[in-house]
């Protein structure tokens, strides 16, 4: 079994996501499961005042009730929130399609279905056997749907200081700017160029060159700053300096 999740970016980019095991995703389906048998005796409280009319009625509406509720759970919160319940987000997990792509509303579907195969024939047998015996720790829900389930890391922040100092910032003379910068640029964005600075040694160089050229096309294109002051800037220098003013509000 493989311990990362690899996948490369078209501009030569690659990101290593750790996988998670059998027992941290115990642990988070402990988690759902308590969140489950909430919902279902919420529920069946309701379907008790059927038991008025029919205790058969009561019965049935309980079993569709608990059948619903425990497929659905899954398939609602997994779509809703990118690959993660309740239990997923305690634990720091998500659901992803093994080559990085977007996750699609089937598969989704297709592994919360299997996942009364994965069960049987008690705790989990099956499915924890598969994770065992899987390249990818996949159990028999998310070999059906080319999904895996990786850790998340908390990201440590890099060393801004380390990272940005020791060269001249010709942004900075034009603060007016820098302040039109900072409202237009995301803090999506913005992680992006900081991610892309702090792994800028490990791309290919072909692959570097390609993604500060598009990085600094963008930023370019959100504000225009005096052309003396950003032509003759490289690529690189130039994301350098829109960071070190998105992320330091001056220069030590």
């Amino acid at each position: 079994m493989n311990s990362d999740l690899r996948i490369q970016t078209p501009e030569g980019i690659v990101f290593a996501y750790p996988l998670a095991g059998p027992l941290v995703r115990c642990l988070a389906w402990a988690v759902d499961l308590v969140a489950i048998i909430t919902l279902t005796y919420a529920t069946s409280l309701i379907t008790m005042l059927a038991g008025i009319i029919s205790p058969d009625l009561s019965s049935g509406l309980a079993i569709v009730a608990y059948f619903t509720i425990s497929v659905g759970y899954g398939v609602a919160l997994e779509w809703l929130w990118r690959g993660q319940t309740i239990g997923k987000r305690v634990m720091r997990l998500r659901v992803m399609d093994v080559h990085g792509l977007r996750l699609q509303f089937h598969q989704v579907l297709m592994r919360n279905l299997l996942r009364a195969a994965d069960l049987l024939p008690a705790c989990y047998a099956v499915g924890g056997a598969a994770c065992l015996l899987s390249r990818r720790a996949q159990r028999l829900g998310d070999l059906a749907a080319n999904t895996v389930v990786v850790r998340l890391l908390r990201p440590s922040e890099p060393d801004l200081d380390q990272l940005l100092a020791g060269k001249f910032n010709s942004l900075r003379e034009h603060p007016h700017l820098v302040a039109r910068l900072r409202q237009r640029v995301s803090p999506e964005e913005a992680r992006l160029a900081l991610q892309a600075l702090v792994r800028r040694d490990d791309l290919e160089p072909v692959a570097r060159v390609e993604l500060f050229a598009h990085l600094a096309a963008h930023f370019r294109a959100s504000v225009t700053f005096p052309a003396e002051h950003v032509e003759a800037v490289p690529d690189e220098q130039y994301v350098r300096n829109v960071v070190d003013v998105l992320f330091r509000t001056r220069a030590s």
